[in-house]
């Protein structure tokens, strides 16, 4: 079964508590979305395999740590994990990005994929799959779905805020997938949405409604 981390570091909960207030603007909710998946993605890869190189400092040679082993690649669902995109690539700056597109079909209420763009070498990458909110977590399974359909196999699923119906489903529909969360909140409401959570963290970061 794979693991949920829930990072309670005290500059993760501060800046989070300023997302979750009402009263924080578009251009703040960004700025504070960036800052927080970027102290995530410090300990969502601590167990990056590094190896040993020889450098030369300007004393002298030396021995010190390279990262090894997979490539990064970074999978944002749109719309609002977009928002988390720039964070995780200024601390991994060699990631390749793709993009995951979804909605609920209204007949039948199953997530569709209307747009996927990966990098060509996905399935040999460490994907972080990138998602502000997990909801009923429909959207998130679906989307580690369509990556394991295109042979992608090392998958973290990222999300800011969770309810505890979202990290079952995930686990349910795939246990071998380690998921890291800033919080998790205590319910969904009759809509869907995370309790106390956020809001719409897509209409928050864009600006829209």
């Amino acid at each position: 079964m794979g693991k949920v981390y829930i990072f309670d570091h005290p500059l993760i909960q501060h800046k989070l508590s300023l997302m979750r207030d009402v009263h924080t603007g578009a251009k703040e909710f960004r700025e504070l979305l960036e800052e927080i998946s970027m102290l995530m993605v410090y300990e969502v890869t601590r167990d990056l395999p590094t190896k040993e190189v020889e450098i030369e400092t300007p004393l002298c040679k030396t021995k010190a740590r390279h990262l090894s082993g997979k490539k990064v690649g970074i999978v944002p669902i749109l719309r609002a994990g977009l928002g988390m995109v720039d964070g995780v690539a200024k601390l991994i700056p060699a990631a390749r990005i793709g993009h995951i597109g979804l909605y609920r079909d209204p007949e039948t209420l199953q997530p569709v994929e209307y747009y996927c763009k990966l990098p060509a070498d996905s399935e040999s990458r460490e994907l972080l799959v990138l998602d502000p909110m997990l909801a009923t977590g429909g959207s998130a399974s679906a989307a580690i779905t369509f990556l394991k359909q295109r042979n992608c196999k090392h998958i973290r699923l990222v999300n800011l805020i969770a309810a505890p119906e979202g990290i079952e489903r995930v686990q349910k529909d795939h246990p071998d997938v380690n998921i890291y969360v800033a919080a998790c909140d205590e319910k969904l409401n009759e809509h869907g949405y995370i309790v106390p959570g956020l809001g719409d963290a897509g209409d928050r970061l864009f600006g829209t409604k």
